[in-house]
């Protein structure tokens, strides 16, 4: 670290209002980070450790603010802000191990890098994505909301990461709930090699605040003492009224987006410029100037700091390389869910297949005072199905939200409750909306509990299904999506008595799972169903007929499908309604295959690359002695799903699965 000249301090300090202590740990908690890095771009080169981005040159807004946090609130970092977790006293032999992939670090060698949070610590660390960082975000600050704790939430990014759009839905929402969130922008000049100019087109990123009603400032990201007064001023000012807003820290990335990548697209006078302005050699010399921090203390402080990066070296470096089984990992996709079954009373009624839904959701909203959904017109207008109708004035809008037409930030924020201890059950109005909520489902509700044992507690309602005559973008069964997910669980009821019972234990369950409802069911069928409270098994298929001919598998619309064609035919076969596709009831199915050696896969989901290829190649793969005749699968037309009633009819699977099943039995 270089001796920056006390007579050419690049800034204006205003120490005024600060005790020396608090100007010293300031001045602590700046050269920790940076005599990290220095450390680390040297095990870089040495290859003991895989990648670094650097954060040299913008310490002063990771450390100024989580020092103006409480430690008992989130804050949610990116990989530049290392000040983050060194603030928070994160022990250095945990980081150090994160960093080369072993035990003792956060992730157990699943992930890398700051890709991790640890609730100790109140951090939630980025993925790579970037824009789901802001829903996880205002999901954390509803529930702190909801507990009235009077807590503050800070969120990381940087310039690139404005353009998302999930930025932009998380900032709608958290102006429409007035969520208490500091939104904290490092604008650092590149987005790795792409300068601003060619990213957005306005001077300051802050103005952009206005078009969501929200309050913002621009600070001087490399003023530490700018940065810690401004944004602890600011977040008291939160906890008393709360409120989202934006800051905008100017700055810049002295050193490569990460290390690899270089600076040669960076104008040499550009860093030099900026090397003046670095925070921690001008606030050094601005402490020195004022006699605060004398010589002595300086190198003090730094014997002091470097002892603790090698001994927490040490510790890492004599930790053996991490090793695991199949079964272990396999074991840790999910969080262990101890399932409890609560039998039915006998008192029941006949119920619609979405009389049976909005029970079960209503007595989980009893029964769980921590279960919040969230969806587009679910309150006072009871949801495009009507679902929800009479929940807000049971429940209030705190626990029933309509939210703005963003699907991302709102799968976001309920990860977010999830982290923050609460429930979260999503209605995505259709399933075919799920596509611009993606993302999170994918890489934050899948991964999480992988990565760092972090539950998503959600479970995401899907309206699905063809047979309405709602056209391509109202009609699709997308749960293909989903089974090829590890991490996700996906339940498709096909009876109203199965659909209140699984919701519930979905509900239940705190990993995350998608709960697909067929639309043409909705009103069609009925059943007897128990009125109170009651839980079905996840991962249970169910045997509704019993054969020898044939084994029918198939679920949601298909098992209406089949239960017409077997009154039409004098079939001996067994029917079985797989009722969850992830996980798989293989017993059930290999049981009835290896009894009837004939089998049949219907799915309303066209056919390549549907679950009926992974349900036929296991069966080829653990059944084949006991086959007589070839898997047949029978599912809808490769085509977008058709609106005219006649085109609809032809792209479904009802017709063709009785021409298919009899040429099965004749085989």
């Amino acid at each position: 670290m270089k001796a920056q000249d006390v007579s050419k301090i690049m800034f204006d300090y205003d120490a005024k209002s600060f005790s020396s202590e608090t100007l010293l740990y300031l001045y602590k908690s700046m050269l920790k980070p940076r005599l990290i890095e220095e450390k680390m771009l040297i095990l870089l080169r040495q290859g003991k450790i895989s990648k670094w981005f650097s954060g040299i040159g913008q310490e002063a807004i990771a450390v100024g603010v989580t020092a103006s946090l409480t430690k008992d609130e989130y804050i949610l970092p990116l990989h530049r802000n290392l000040g983050v977790f060194t603030t928070r006293e994160v022990p250095l032999h945990r980081l150090f191990s994160q960093w080369q992939g072993k035990a003792n670090g956060f992730t157990n060698g699943r992930d890398r890098s700051f890709h991790f949070g640890t609730q100790a610590f109140k951090i939630v660390g980025m993925i790579s994505h970037l824009g789901p960082q802001f829903g996880v975000a205002d999901g954390i600050a509803l529930g702190n909301k909801l507990k009235k704790n009077n807590q503050v939430c800070a969120v990381f990014t940087g310039d690139g990461g404005t353009s998302e759009g999930d930025i932009h839905e998380a900032l709608n929402v958290a102006s429409v709930w007035q969520l208490p969130v500091l939104f904290c922008i490092e604008n650092n000049g590149y987005g790795l090699s792409t300068p601003v100019r060619e990213q957005f087109n306005i001077t300051n990123l802050a103005d952009r605040a206005a078009g969501y009603g929200m309050e913002s400032h621009i600070i001087d990201g490399n003023n530490i003492l700018e940065v810690y007064g401004k944004v602890k001023e600011i977040a008291q000012s939160i906890r008393e009224k709360p409120r989202p807003v934006f800051l905008e820290f100017k700055t810049f990335r002295v050193r490569g987006h990460e290390e690899a990548s270089g600076t040669k697209y960076v104008p040499k006078e550009l860093i030099h410029e900026w090397d003046l302005k670095d925070p921690l050699e001008n606030y050094t010399a601005f402490l020195r100037n004022k006699g605060i921090l004398t010589e002595k203390k300086e190198l003090a402080y730094k014997e002091e700091i470097i002892h603790e990066i090698n001994e927490n070296l040490k510790i890492t470096f004599a930790e053996e390389e991490i090793t695991s089984t199949e079964e272990h990992e396999l074991q840790s996709v999910f969080k262990e869910f101890d399932y409890q079954e609560i039998k039915p009373s006998y008192k029941k009624e006949e119920k619609r297949f979405i009389d049976a839904i909005s029970d079960g959701l209503r007595q989980s909203m009893q029964r769980h005072d921590n279960l919040i959904i969230m969806g587009q017109d679910i309150a006072e207008y009871g949801g495009v199905f009507k679902i929800t109708e009479g929940f807000v004035e049971e429940f209030g809008k705190d626990r029933v939200r309509n939210t703005p037409i963003c699907e991302s930030a709102i799968v976001s924020a309920a990860m977010g409750l999830s982290i923050n201890g609460f429930k979260a059950v999503m209605e995505m109005q259709f399933a075919d909306f799920v596509t611009s909520g993606f993302n999170p489902i994918i890489n934050l509700l899948a991964k999480s509990y992988y990565r760092w044992e972090q539950p998503a507690d959600v479970v995401i309602r899907m309206p699905c299904g063809a047979g309405v005559g709602a056209g391509p973008f109202h009609s699709q069964t997308n749960e293909a999506w989903f089974t090829h997910t590890p991490g996700l669980k996906v339940v498709y009821p096909a009876f109203p008595y199965d659909a209140k019972g699984l919701l519930a234990t979905a509900i239940e369950d705190p990993n995350p799972v998608l709960f697909f409802e067929h639309k043409a069911l909705y009103r069609s069928i009925r059943q007897e169903v128990p009125e109170d409270y009651y839980t079905l098994p996840i991962g249970k298929a169910s045997v509704l007929q019993q054969g020898d001919e044939v084994t029918i598998i198939t679920y949601g619309a298909g098992v209406h499908w089949a239960l017409d064609t077997l009154k039409e035919r004098n079939i001996s076969a067994d029917l079985i309604d797989l009722r969850t596709l992830s996980p798989l009831d293989t017993e059930t199915i290999y049981t009835s295959v290896k009894k009837t050696g004939k089998v049949i896969i219907l799915q309303e989901d066209t056919l390549f690359g549907g679950i009926a290829s992974d349900i036929s190649a296991l069966i080829t793969e653990n059944c084949f002695e006991f086959l007589d005749a070839p898997v047949k699968r029978v599912a809808s037309l490769e085509t977008p799903i058709p609106f005219a009633a006649n085109l609809e009819k032809q792209y479904l699977p009802k017709d063709k699965f009785k021409i298919e099943l009899e040429k099965l039995l004749n085989y």
